[in-house]
C-alpha cells in the first residue's frame, strides 16, 4: 500500500504550469479561482532581488516570499518504506475470501436497515470501491421503499441513516422525511432527545442539506444541542475513573454505588440531578479520608494531613508522603470545581465554607486518632460532643445545602458554626446508629471504642444493655428533632430540612442489620437493587 501511495510523489513534486496556462484555466471558471488565490497572497513578506535591464541598467525587482514553514518529511525514508502485503499471496487469498464473504452478506440480508448498515460501515473503512454494483444495487431498491410513507416511521436513526447515504450517492430525497418527528409547531420532538444514536445520525445527515431546507438546518441545532449535553453527562459520569483514586490508594473502600444511594436518598428530586452528583463526590472523598485516619496513615502523616486541610493551600503538601498528596490534591481540585459551579450559578463563594467544613471533619477524625494510638477511651460524653462531626454528617449536609439551594450567607453561617438543632440532631442520630451497626467490625480492624464501649466502660454495663441505651438516645434524638422543625421553623429550604431527615432516616435503614455501609450484601445490595434495576411492576 505504501509504495503505491509514493508511487504518485513525482507528479504531486512537478512544477505547476506555466502562468498563461493557469490564465487560461482560471478564466474559464465560475469563481475566477486563480485570482481568488491571488489575493490571498497579499499576506507574504517581499523580497528584493537585483536584474540587469535591457539596458544594462541594474533594476531592483520586489518578489514575493511566502516564508513557507519547511517540511518535516523526509522524501527519502518515504521512498525506502517497503510493505510486506504486495506481494504476499497468503494475504491476496485472504483478502479475496473476505470480499467474497462480504458480497454474500451483502446480497443474502433481507432487512433495509441492515443493508444500510454495511454499506454505511463499508464507507467508513474506505472499502465500498470493491462493492460498487452492490451498493448501488441497495441503494436502488432503497430508494424505492424510501418515498413510500410509514417506512420505518418512527425510526429516528434508520430514516437518518437512509436519508445520509441515499444524498449521498445522488438520490433527491426530500428533507419531508423527517416530518414524522415533528410536533405541532414544526420543532423536533423533545422525546428525541434521548436517542443518542438516532441524533448522531440526524446531525450527519443535516451536512447534506441544500438551499432552503429548514427541516434539516433545525435538525443540525437540535441534534447538536442535545449530543452536546450528552457528552457533558458522559463527561460528569467518568469522573470516577479519572479520579482513579481506588486503584491508587489500594486501602480505601471502594464505595462509590452506596455513596450514590446516600446521595439519592437525602436528595431524590430530578431536579436536583447536578446536585447530586456534587454531593456524591464529596461522600466519596469523606470515605477516602476517614479510610486514611482509620486505617493506613500514621500520626505524624494525619497531623499533617489536617494542618494542610486548614490552610488549604496546595504548596502545603510538599514533603508530604504520595498518597496523602494524591488525595489532598484531588480533594482540592473537587472542592473547588464545586465552589466555581456555585459561584457562576449563585454568585456566592461557598470555599471558604467548605474549607471549613473539612477542617472541621478532619480535626474530629485526627482527635478518635490520637485516642486510638494513647488508648485513651472517653466517656460518652466527650465522645459524642467529638463524634457527631467525625460521623461526617455535618460535611454531608454541608454538600446538601450547596445541591439543594438557594445559597445565602445566613444559611452557610448557620451550617458552618452548628447553630440549627436540625443538623446537630440529625447527625447525633447517624453517629449513633453506625455505631450499632459498625463497632464490632471496626474495632476488629483497630478503631477507637464507639459510644458503646464508651458506655461500658464509663457504666460497667454489658454490651447489650449499651447498645439498649444508645437506642433510647436515638429515640430521644428524634423527639427534639420534630419538635424543633414543629416549633422553631430553622431557616432552611424545605428541601434542605427533608435531606436532614433523610440523613437520620437513611442511617437507621443501612446500619440496622450491620454496617450496611462497609458491607453492601443484603439490605444494600437489594436496595440498590430494587431502585436501579428492578422495575416497580411486572
Amino acid at each position: 500500500m505504501a509504495s503505491c501511495l509514493l508511487t504518485s510523489f513525482p507528479a504531486v513534486c512537478c512544477f505547476p504550469k506555466q502562468p498563461q496556462q493557469l490564465n487560461h484555466i482560471s478564466n474559464r471558471s465560475k469563481f475566477n479561482r486563480f485570482n481568488v488565490f491571488h489575493a490571498t497572497q497579499s499576506h507574504c513578506e517581499d523580497v528584493a532581488t537585483k536584474n540587469i535591464s535591457n539596458s544594462g541598467q541594474e533594476v531592483e525587482i520586489v518578489r514575493r516570499s511566502a516564508n513557507y514553514h519547511p517540511s518535516i518529511w523526509d522524501y527519502d525514508f518515504f521512498q525506502s518504506l517497503t510493505s510486506d502485503y504486495l506481494d504476499n499471496e497468503s494475504y491476496k487469498e485472504r483478502g479475496s475470501k473476505l470480499m467474497g464473504e462480504v458480497r454474500k452478506l451483502l446480497d443474502n440480508v433481507v432487512d433495509p436497515l441492515e443493508k444500510l448498515e454495511l454499506v454505511d460501515n463499508l464507507q467508513r473503512l474506505g472499502l465500498s470501491y470493491q462493492f460498487n454494483d452492490e451498493i448501488k444495487r441497495i441503494l436502488k431498491n432503497i430508494s424505492a421503499e424510501f418515498s413510500i410513507v410509514g417506512w420505518k416511521k418512527d425510526n429516528l436513526y434508520a430514516k437518518a441513516l437512509a436519508f445520509r447515504l441515499l444524498r449521498q450517492h445522488g438520490y433527491n430525497v426530500k428533507q419531508d422525511v423527517f416530518s414524522s418527528f415533528l410536533d405541532e409547531v414544526g420543532n423536533f420532538k423533545a422525546s428525541l432527545s434521548m436517542d443518542c444514536k438516532g441524533l448522531l445520525n440526524l446531525y450527519e445527515a443535516s451536512y447534506l442539506l441544500v438551499e432552503d431546507e429548514r427541516i434539516l438546518e433545525n435538525a443540525r441545532d437540535f441534534a447538536a444541542k442535545h449530543l452536546k449535553e450528552y457528552l457533558k453527562k458522559q463527561k460528569n459520569d467518568e469522573w470516577w475513573n479519572d479520579l482513579d483514586l481506588v486503584e491508587r490508594l489500594s486501602f480505601a473502600r471502594n464505595s462509590l454505588m452506596v455513596n450514590f444511594l446516600w446521595s439519592l436518598e437525602m436528595i431524590f428530586g430530578p431536579q436536583f440531578e447536578q446536585g447530586r452528583r456534587s454531593q456524591t463526590k464529596g461522600f466519596f472523598f469523606i470515605n477516602i479520608i476517614d479510610d486514611i485516619y482509620d486505617v493506613y496513615g500514621t500520626l505524624d502523616e494525619l497531623e499533617l494531613f489536617t494542618e494542610a486541610v486548614e490552610r488549604w493551600d496546595i504548596n502545603a503538601i510538599q514533603g508530604l508522603p504520595n498518597y496523602i498528596k494524591l488525595c489532598f490534591h484531588a480533594l482540592y481540585n473537587s472542592v473547588n470545581e464545586i465552589a466555581s459551579h456555585t459561584l457562576k450559578e449563585q454568585h456566592i463563594d461557598v470555599i471558604p465554607f467548605l474549607k471549613k467544613m473539612w477542617t472541621n471533619l478532619c480535626k474530629a477524625y485526627l482527635l478518635e486518632a490520637k485516642w486510638f494510638y494513647s488508648g485513651y477511651i472517653p466517656t460518652l460524653q466527650e465522645y459524642m460532643d467529638n463524634g457527631w462531626i467525625s460521623g461526617s454528617c455535618p460535611t454531608m449536609l454541608a454538600y446538601s445545602y450547596l445541591a439543594t439551594g438557594p445559597i445565602t450567607k445566613e444559611g452557610l453561617q448557620n451550617i458552618e458554626e452548628y447553630h440549627p438543632n436540625l443538623v446537630y440532631w440529625s447527625c447525633v442520630i447517624l453517629r449513633l446508629a453506625n455505631d450499632l451497626g459498625t463497632s464490632s467490625n471496626e474495632l476488629k480492624r483497630g478503631d477507637v471504642p464507639k459510644s458503646i464501649q464508651c458506655y461500658m466502660h464509663e457504666s460497667g454495663v454489658s454490651e447489650e444493655e449499651a447498645r439498649e441505651h444508645i437506642r433510647k438516645l436515638i429515640d430521644e434524638t428524634w423527639k427534639k428533632m420534630n419538635r424543633d422543625i414543629i416549633t422553631k421553623s430553622p431557616p432552611f429550604s424545605e428541601m434542605f430540612i427533608e435531606a436532614a431527615l433523610n440523613v437520620a432516616r437513611m442511617s437507621q435503614f443501612l446500619y440496622r442489620n450491620g454496617d450496611g455501609h462497609g458491607i453492601e450484601e443484603g439490605d444494600t445490595e437489594d436496595r440498590v437493587l430494587s431502585l436501579f434495576v428492578h422495575p416497580i411492576a411486572k
